[in-house]
């Protein structure tokens, strides 16, 4: 019988690569060069994975053949894709029976396949079409597809059916798992929801010339200027709307400060996040912050890294509270920046108010501000927070992450039936 103990990221040793060349195609929605937190976890991943001795592929839309990127990538990409319904899948399985990869990888968020219900059944599909090959589902969230209007049920038993029928399915964080119901030990003894977490899209690696104080004079900022971070992009449960107020309240108390929004585009994968970036542009007017407030547009990596270094703080409040599945926040930690965020929805037990970021209030600009001008008057409690930060960042290395999915890979495929 295949057995595996315990599931937590902290309770397993890390194992060295599989000696026999492993075949992986992942399945994503979005891909460099879309903007996209999925798309850049999957080529992080791929590629790591290839250095820990896989030969990875990769599905995605038809739309990345038309970019440049398409003919600099190391990694083979299949853009076979127009869209994301159930007329995909005898194109997806073109490119399985040409490839025969030992394991099909879904990288699922459900807006980054469209809120199409389709990707949500695939596993049923591959394993009819390809009976030997590894189904893995990893969820970067557990939002729920679009079906027709008031389908909330049917809409969450979508989402547990992808669970269900993938072989395997990744979390990235405790609270996801909890709520999918922990492991979930199968009849026999092997995992079935693995925890295994993202690393930070961005490395602390700004550019050879960065010089911190001309960064900080570009946006009118000098030494008795605090300066907040947000990165990431726009989206509703960022909860930007209440650190631009937060901002008008530091600034009624006569406290210096500007706000760099790091990035603050909408990507290309849910509409809605144009019509959220436009409400905070109009809520930075009506409380005449204009200013106060500088967006940077999309940037290139070293120049985030840049960007991120030149800040007091990093805010991120998000409005479902802190969770690791954050690459915001986990690239604001790689960077050794003090953190402000908001309480997780659940539990977080690796986040430690006060030793490795500040907690606070969800969806309260008071308290946000409140914390932001207690680190200000602070310096020592903010060098405090930031080596706290780098020190957790640790955990989070994108070679120890591959390892974890090597070792997931070689434990479920020895035991397929």
């Amino acid at each position: 019988m295949c057995t595996l103990g315990g599931y937590r990221w902290e309770d397993r040793p890390v194992r060295p690569a599989a000696r026999v060349q492993l075949r992986v195609l992942m399945v994503t929605g979005e891909y460099p060069p879309a903007r996209g937190g999925v798309g850049d976890y999957t080529k992080l991943l791929a590629e790591q994975l290839r250095r820990a001795g896989a030969d990875v592929g990769v599905v995605t839309r038809t739309a990345y053949r038309k970019t440049q990127r398409a003919a600099e990538d190391s990694l083979p990409v299949h853009a076979a894709i127009p869209a994301w319904g159930f007329r995909s899948w005898p194109r997806l399985d073109g490119v399985i029976q040409r490839t025969r990869p030992d394991v099909v990888h879904i990288q699922y968020q459900a807006a980054a396949f469209s809120m199409e219900p389709a990707v949500n059944l695939l596993p049923v599909f591959l394993r009819w079409r390809a009976p030997q090959t590894l189904v893995v589902t990893t969820f970067h969230d557990l939002r729920e597809p679009y079906l027709f209007p008031k389908a909330g049920p049917l809409r969450r038993a979508v989402v547990r059916t992808l669970d269900r029928l993938s072989h395997a399915t990744v979390v990235t964080n405790q609270a996801d798992l909890d709520a999918l119901g922990g492991p979930g030990w199968d009849h026999r003894g092997l995992v079935h929801r693995w925890l295994i977490p993202i690393g930070s899209n961005i490395d602390c690696a700004p550019p050879t010339d960065f010089n911190r104080d001309r960064w900080r004079r570009e946006i009118g900022a000098d030494e008795h200027t605090m300066v907040v971070s947000y990165f990431g992009l726009m989206n509703d449960s960022k909860g930007i709307e209440f650190l631009v107020q937060a901002m008008g309240l530091l600034a009624r108390r006569g406290i210096q400060a500007r706000l760099l929004i790091v990035g603050g585009d909408t990507g290309e994968s849910d509409p809605t996040n144009r019509i959220y970036s436009r409400r905070i542009v109009q809520l930075i007017q009506s409380r005449g912050l204009g200013r106060q407030v500088y967006w940077t547009g999309f940037l290139p990596n070293e120049q985030v890294s840049a960007a991120l270094m030149s800040s007091d703080l990093c805010a991120l409040p998000f409005r479902d509270g802190a969770s690791l599945r954050r690459g915001s926040l986990l690239a604001a930690m790689v960077h050794g920046l003090p953190v402000i965020t908001t309480c997780p929805g659940r539990p977080e037990p690796m986040l430690v108010d006060g030793e490795n970021v500040a907690l606070v209030q969800r969806d309260s600009p008071a308290a946000l501000a409140d914390a932001m001008e207690r680190l200000w008057r602070d310096p020592a409690q903010r060098q405090r927070l930031g080596k706290g930060a780098s020190t957790l960042a640790l955990r989070f290395r994108w070679d120890e992450i591959a390892s974890r999915h090597m070792e997931m890979y070689d434990t479920l495929l020895r035991c397929l039936p």
